[in-house]
């Protein structure tokens, strides 16, 4: 008898951030869940963005709570993060649900990475005993992802390395990849002639870059070279 509650709290006017939150209004609409936005402006201020958190917190039909990111400048997004209930923090940001993914036991966690999880699980890609080289350290996406696949778990038993922009011989580190995830966030940054034959390849980023043939003036690409790739992986993900 119980209809779970998502809360998004959007600050300001990211493009790319009113996209996902749009998406995900109509995610739970579509999985009959009751959602609700919270829209503000970009000068809010810290005290009060907390305030709404605070609420939220204690709102018994609120199970989630979702800060959408970026927030401003000045705006500091580790007060807002601790000020989310651990067990409302679906984006698995909070140090409590960080601490518990590391452990193992984490129950609530950062999507992309366990999307990755996921698709690894469905395309029936098993990663252990494999080579995963990951490009990019990021909270949201590199560190988790790394942590995530050298777990005793049925989607894990890899041997990680977290490569980064400022590696050296990055490409000889690619190179050892059975397993490639392009996190890094510069557009098509990873080419064929770093990789190996047959490698499994998730691209994370997302980019817009200058397209004077497109109606909107530019077009979303990856961190990697789709087309240059394309034949050097077994596997590869496209973006978008």
């Amino acid at each position: 008898g119980i209809v779970p509650g998502l809360a998004v709290v959007l600050v300001g006017e990211d493009p790319a951030s009113q996209t996902y939150v749009r998406s995900k209004g109509k995610a739970c609409e579509r999985l009959k869940l009751y959602s609700e936005t919270i829209r503000k402006d970009a000068d809010i201020s810290q005290a009060e963005l907390i305030g709404i958190i605070e609420s939220l917190n204690a709102d018994d039909k609120i199970h989630g709570i979702l800060v959408q990111s970026p927030v401003p400048s000045h705006i500091d997004e580790l007060a807002v993060t601790l000020t989310i209930a651990p067990e409302k923090d679906v984006d698995g940001f909070h140090p409590y649900n960080v601490g518990m993914m590391l452990l193992g036991r984490g129950a609530l966690l950062p999507c992309t990475p366990n999307g990755i999880l996921k698709l690894l699980e469905e395309s029936n890609i098993d990663p252990t005993g494999k080579e995963v080289v990951i490009v990019g350290r990021s909270n949201i996406v590199g560190k988790p992802i790394a942590a995530l696949l050298m777990q005793k778990a049925k989607i894990g038993n890899a041997t990680v390395t977290v490569a980064h922009s400022r590696s050296k011989d990055l490409s000889e580190i690619t190179k050892r990849a059975d397993i490639l995830i392009a996190a890094i966030g510069m557009p098509e940054f990873i080419k064929a002639d770093m990789l190996k034959d047959n490698v499994v390849i998730i691209d994370v980023g997302v980019n817009r870059v200058d397209d004077s043939s497109s109606e909107k003036g530019y077009k979303l690409v990856g961190d990697v070279d789709f087309t240059d790739c394309f034949e050097k992986a077994s596997y590869i993900t496209p973006v978008p």
